[in-house]
């Protein structure tokens, strides 16, 4: 035994796609064959090899047997058949584990540990590999044994009939697949939602950072529990929930999240995952905490520059800086084009309202940036408000001056609608019986007052 050797491929003689998978696997790489009571072992750097006599859905325990025999693991990958009636050429991955019965081994109400990391990998390198081949690439749900397995695991399977099944290429890609695993730090989703082949998900994980750990159907839900969707969030080390919110009725999702909320996870929706693309997940969970305590009903948005440079950055940090709300609202009326422009250009990132308005608040990875992009925006909200009315600035409180036409004073002129009444509406003045009206003499002045403040930027 190589005590380096985290990796271990069990295979079964029992499944003939598993066996294609290992064949190919042991011509790909000079492996080393060891001795073992039990199981026939090999083992090549990271990677262990075991092949089993019984089938792989009834392998609850298999990490305890595996340990005890000299042989422990890290993970777990099954390598196995896909069956399914229609007969598709498919390639699929997927954690295990029984949401109700246990039909097809495990134990009822009893979900085995998840490896999300290893989920997003093989996935992600089974579509790059079969980018010239008729195999369709697809998570699954949550579906059969084994389930009593405390060391990560997951399934890679071929499907779906002896055709697939005996196929080099596809036993090829899968193989290769096997040998590309990576590690990754890529926040982790539960899943609720969906067809059993999980379309959104997948899509995510090849579109997005997101790996998966559980995930359970939309026909299933109505089984799901408090206890067993807290143990889907421990098994799979997860940081958040996803749901596919157009997959199920209002009813269901109502219930789901109100459980989900219980058991102490936050909900993402598609473009929270999306937006947050490229970025920590530690800067991420920083920067949700941040906006739920200033404001509750606001929703974080990244620009492209804060993601650059959370990139760059080894531990990012939120920092936070405050501008004027008034000032930032009455801009907003007037150009929010033009404030969008702004804050998408900067290194920042920005809070929107539910109903889409800015909220006053600022984050950045360091208090000098947060701050003096509050300061940049101040000044450009002082530009747009001075396009339309008059200000003047005196000790830090800005006063917009805004002249409105007053009908009750054009009357007292002596001026009724008409001719007259309109020019000096539009700011011409007019004559009337000789003496002249300047538009000045029928307009109200309507003074508001902004306090002008800078906070400091605050480090959480």
């Amino acid at each position: 035994m190589k005590s380096e050797v985290k990796v271990t491929v069990v295979c079964s003689t029992q499944d003939r796609a598993s066996q294609n998978i290992k064949n190919i696997l042991l011509a790909l790489r000079k492996w080393e064959q060891v001795s073992s009571e039990f199981y026939s072992v090999f083992e090549f750097k990271n990677y262990r090899l075991v092949e089993i006599k019984d089938p792989l859905i009834y392998q609850d325990g298999l990490d305890r047997i595996l340990k005890e025999a000299g042989f422990p693991a890290n993970l777990l990958i099954f390598a196995s058949k896909h069956r399914s009636k229609d007969a598709r050429a498919i390639l699929t991955v997927h954690s295990t584990g029984n949401i109700n019965e246990a039909k097809f081994g495990g134990s009822q109400k009893h979900l085995a540990a998840s490896s999300p990391q290893a989920v997003r990998s093989l996935l992600r390198s089974l579509k790059l590999l079969s980018e010239n081949e008729e195999y369709e690439v697809t998570l699954e749900c949550t579906h059969h044994g084994p389930s009593d397995l405390d060391v990560p695991s997951v399934f890679i399977e071929i499907g779906s009939n002896e055709e697939q099944w005996l196929d080099e290429v596809a036993g090829r890609i899968v193989a290769e697949a096997i040998l590309l695993f990576k590690e990754s730090d890529s926040p982790v989703a539960v899943g609720f939602g969906g067809t059993h082949y999980a379309p959104r998900q997948t899509a995510l994980i090849f579109e997005t950072d997101v790996a998966f750990g559980h995930i359970f159907p939309s026909h299933a839900l109505d089984f799901l529990d408090e206890e067993l969707i807290h143990q889907a969030f421990k098994r799979s080390k997860a940081d958040f929930a996803y749901i596919d919110r157009k997959s199920m009725k209002a009813q269901q999702r109502e219930r789901l999240s109100a459980m989900i909320e219980r058991t102490g996870y936050e909900i993402l929706k598609e473009s929270d995952i999306r937006d947050m693309d490229g970025v920590p997940w530690q800067f991420c969970r920083q920067l949700r905490q941040k906006v739920k305590e200033v404001c509750p009903t606001g929703r974080a948005r990244m620009t492209n520059g804060i993601k650059c440079e959370c990139q760059n950055c080894i531990c990012p940090k939120v920092k936070i800086a405050r501008l004027s709300p008034s000032l930032l609202s009455e801009a907003e009326k007037l150009d929010r084009e033009r404030l969008r422009k702004f804050l998408s250009d900067h290194n920042i990132a920005y809070i929107e309202y539910e109903d889409g308005r800015f909220a006053h608040v600022l984050i950045g990875l360091d208090s000098n940036c947060a701050r003096l992009a509050a300061e940049e925006l101040t000044n450009e909200c002082i530009d747009i408000i001075k396009k339309k009315y008059e200000v003047n600035m005196n000790k830090g409180i800005l006063q917009i001056i805004e002249k409105k036409f007053s009908p009750k004073r054009a009357r007292s002129l002596g001026i009724t609608e008409g001719p007259l009444y309109g020019r000096l509406a539009r700011g011409e003045s007019v004559v009337l019986d000789g003496k002249t009206i300047n538009p000045e003499m029928v307009y109200e002045l309507n003074i508001k007052a902004i306090k002008l403040n800078y906070d400091k930027a605050i480090e959480e």
